[in-house]
């Protein structure tokens, strides 16, 4: 596990709750009391934070991820995904005895999901598993969540000052109230990607393109995301707006694919592309994600879009292959990861963890 220096700085630091994350697919129907149906499949996968964790982990940025993780089976078996199978720096990160890991059961049937989820809260602020010792080039917050967790916007918006570029989401209103209030703290954000019944809510507007103009009064960065129907985005800095379609995908479970599509949003930006190929890359992303169950273990790495790059250049589809040129130069050398197994491995299980959370047991001592 790599140790979190005063003067390291990655590409991507994240806090929030790390979830055990089971997901069926292709369920015949919705299950109810007394009665039981049938899944064509399932996946075990770190949910939560972790999807964002793994999803720009495999892009090739370097990840910090500052989080709690429940001290069971659960809680250890996704540390060592995250950190031995992915490569995520959790030098931030505590496993907490006696706290039990949230775990989440989604359900996949058709074109939705359903989902049940236990959690207790968590033992810690995000900023106080922060700490002050911090730098990242980006960050996602959930605005959200700010609002009700004391002290939990402290550490981003002092990222924020010190350079961060902070990708900001804000959620469901569930009281239908729409706030523009709740906007206020894009003050200190980079982007904002809400979708675009969200956007509309908060704007008063009639359309996500009105929508995203309004906000982009707010944020330099706006992406307002329509699902099958693409996204809409304006880069108030460079000047550029445009309207992106979504890439075809033959959608298995959407667990997941916003994250993804953030991610590849945060390359894009990091690597300073026009905001065409940006949002381009991220629905790629976002469609490779859902052809694959589970989350964190569906996202994709470079090694897939490339695979991917190479059927559509021999489809015959020339506006696809026109709209996707700039991957030719795009993909990182010399190795290519892609997606996880969808195991639950067991052989030495917890033993990597347990050295972590002892380190007086990696010397051999008691």
């Amino acid at each position: 596990m790599a140790e979190w220096a005063a003067d390291d700085t990655v590409d991507v630091l994240l806090t929030g709750p790390v979830f055990f994350d089971l997901v069926f697919t292709g369920v015949d129907g919705t299950p109810r009391p007394g009665t039981e149906v049938h899944a064509a499949g399932l996946a075990s996968s770190p949910g939560g934070v972790a999807n964002l964790a793994v999803a720009t982990a495999r892009l090739g940025l370097s990840t910090s991820l500052a989080a709690p993780f429940g001290d069971d089976v659960y809680g250890r078996w996704c540390w060592e995904f995250l950190a031995d199978r992915e490569g995520i720096d959790l030098g931030r990160s505590r496993l907490v005895p006696d706290w039990p890991t949230p775990v989440t059961v989604s359900i996949a049937s058709g074109s939705d999901r359903s989902m049940v989820t236990r959690e207790e809260p968590a033992p810690f602020t995000a900023g106080e598993v922060v700490g002050d010792a911090m730098s990242a080039r980006a960050t996602f917050v959930d605005l959200g969540a700010t609002r009700s967790v004391r002290g939990a916007d402290v550490w981003w918006r002092s990222a924020a000052r010190a350079g961060t570029k902070i990708f900001a989401d804000l959620g469901w209103d569930s009281s239908g109230r729409w706030d523009p209030a709740d906007l206020a703290p894009l003050a200190d954000c980079f982007a904002f990607t809400p979708n675009e019944t969200e956007a509309m809510g908060y704007t008063r507007t009639d359309s996500a393109r009105d929508a995203a103009r309004a906000l982009a009064e707010l944020v330099p960065l706006v992406v307002v995301t329509r699902g099958e129907q693409g996204a809409v985005a304006i880069d108030a800095a460079r000047g550029e707006e445009i309207t992106m379609p979504a890439v075809p995908a033959n959608g298995r479970d959407a667990t997941g694919a916003g994250d993804v599509f953030g991610a590849a949003l945060v390359v894009g930006t990091l690597r300073d592309w026009p905001l065409e190929h940006r949002l381009s890359f991220a629905a790629l992303c976002a469609a490779l994600a859902v052809e694959h169950p589970g989350g964190a273990v569906g996202a994709p790495g470079w090694g897939d879009v490339a695979d991917w790059w190479h059927r559509a250049r021999g489809s015959g589809d020339r506006e696809l292959a026109a709209r996707f040129a700039f991957l030719n130069d795009a993909a990182p050398e010399p190795s290519m990861r892609r997606r996880a197994e969808l195991t639950f491995p067991f052989a030495d299980f917890g033993t990597t963890a347990a050295r972590r959370s002892n380190p007086e047991k990696k010397r051999g001592t008691s």
